[in-house]
């Protein structure tokens, strides 16, 4: 048996779309069974309309699959990702985030790992607080938080943020380094599930 991780997230330009594919892949090789999946777009199109690169990701992801409730039943554990928006969740991945009280209400992701990731336009633009807003959340389902901490060198090679992958999208793309802080953050979340489901193997 293994265990199912949803990797749920929003990202306009791409960056934390990247980051999200990472930690479906580190949560796969551990051997997982991963639900990538997006959140819906919010912002009209005249706002998207105006930034090339947030048109361009828009259609380019069309095809990914979108997150419904149904994902947070099915899922073992959870990534979280979002965009820093003031320092916030954004709206699109809060307003998915939002729809949950019923199944709050039964306990369903009681229990259950969770984890999140970011991007900020700024090294200092919010990482560190949209993370643990995102985590107030899991507080409030009673989720296990599995941050990455300082567990493995590829967190300090990605700057060394203990609290989970964030990359300053001024830089462009996530390179190298953080892409692969994300595999590992993937592949930290589903061992723990693993033992919290009584199935660890390491």
């Amino acid at each position: 048996m293994s265990v199912k991780v949803a990797v749920i997230y929003y990202s306009a330009t791409g960056a934390v779309h990247q980051l999200a594919q990472a930690v479906a892949e580190g949560a796969e090789k551990a051997g997982a069974e991963v639900r990538l999946r997006r959140v819906p777009e919010l912002a009209p199109d005249a706002a998207i309309d105006a930034n090339p690169a947030w048109r361009a990701h828009v259609d380019t992801t069309r095809a990914i699959e979108i997150a419904t409730l149904d994902d947070l039943e099915w899922a073992d554990a959870y990534a979280f990702g979002s965009p820093t928006r003031f320092g916030n969740v954004s709206a699109q991945l809060k307003q998915y985030i939002d729809t949950s009280g019923g199944l709050w209400q039964r306990g369903v992701m009681a229990d259950k790992a969770a984890t999140a990731f970011t991007s900020a336009h700024n090294i200092h633009g919010g990482n560190e607080s949209t993370l643990l807003a995102l985590y107030n959340t899991f507080h409030h389902w009673g989720s296990v938080i599995v941050s990455p901490g300082f567990t493995d060198p590829a967190v300090y090679a990605a700057g060394g943020n203990p609290y989970g992958t964030a990359h300053p999208a001024a830089n462009g793309a996530p390179g190298e380094h953080v892409l692969q802080a994300a595999r590992y953050q993937g592949t930290r979340l589903t061992r723990i599930a693993k033992r919290l489901n009584g199935l660890a193997d390491d």
